[in-house]
Parts: structure tokens; sequence; C-alpha cells
């Protein structure tokens, strides 16, 4: 039994790291694409 918790919370883990990632990711991506509108804006 204690063997099974340990198992899904190690794969809860897992999922929350790597959502975290994409989401971190998807957020740089998007203040990139602001900065670029920003600077073709500006010129």
């Amino acid at each position: 039994m204690y063997k099974k918790v340990l198992a899904i919370l190690c794969a809860l883990m897992v999922v929350a790291v790597v959502t975290g990632c994409n989401t971190v990711h998807g957020v740089g991506e998007d203040i990139q694409s602001g900065g670029k509108a920003v600077s073709n804006a500006a010129s």
C-alpha cells in the first residue's frame, strides 16, 4: 500500500514539474512576442 501511494505521489510530482516547465516556456514566448511587437511599432 505504501509503495502504491509513493508511486502515485511521484507521478503527480513529475506531471507538475513538466506542466510548470511548459507554462514558464509559454509565458516566455508570450513576453518575447510582445517585445517584438513593441519594437516593430517603435521603428
